[in-house]
């Protein structure tokens, strides 16, 4: 079992910066693929970025360049370093755990998730 605890989430103008962080506890953090994935009201939770246990990364398109996943092994700790948000980022961010060793973009194939935190993004 993985417990997952996000925090950082919160109200910010548009172009402006937050940074995401899930904490994780019960595995060793190095032992699963993490990721981060958003749903805004009325649409399907959303693939945004995940990091394997080596550390790779891939992003979903329309935040590349904007935003940067990382994680603190020692720490048990993952990031979301949100920069240039726009108003269309605006959702409940959650962290997810997977024990596969490759990330995918489906949410049903993640096996672990923490509660959320809200995003909001206004001009």
């Amino acid at each position: 079992q993985v417990q997952l605890v996000e925090s950082g989430g919160g109200l910010v103008q548009t172009g402006g910066s937050l940074r995401l962080s899930c904490a994780a506890s019960g595995r060793a953090f190095s032992s699963v693929t993490m990721g981060w994935f958003r749903q805004s009201p009325g649409k399907e939770r959303q693939f945004v970025a995940a990091i394997n246990r080596v550390g790779g990364s891939i992003y979903e398109d329309s935040i590349k360049g904007r935003f940067t996943i990382s994680k603190n092994n020692a720490k048990n700790t993952m990031y979301l370093q949100m920069n240039s948000l726009k108003d269309e980022d605006t959702a409940v961010y959650s962290c997810a755990a997977s024990e596969l060793p490759v990330a995918t973009l489906r949410a049903k194939d993640w096996d672990y998730w923490g509660q959320g935190t809200q995003v909001t993004v206004s001009s």
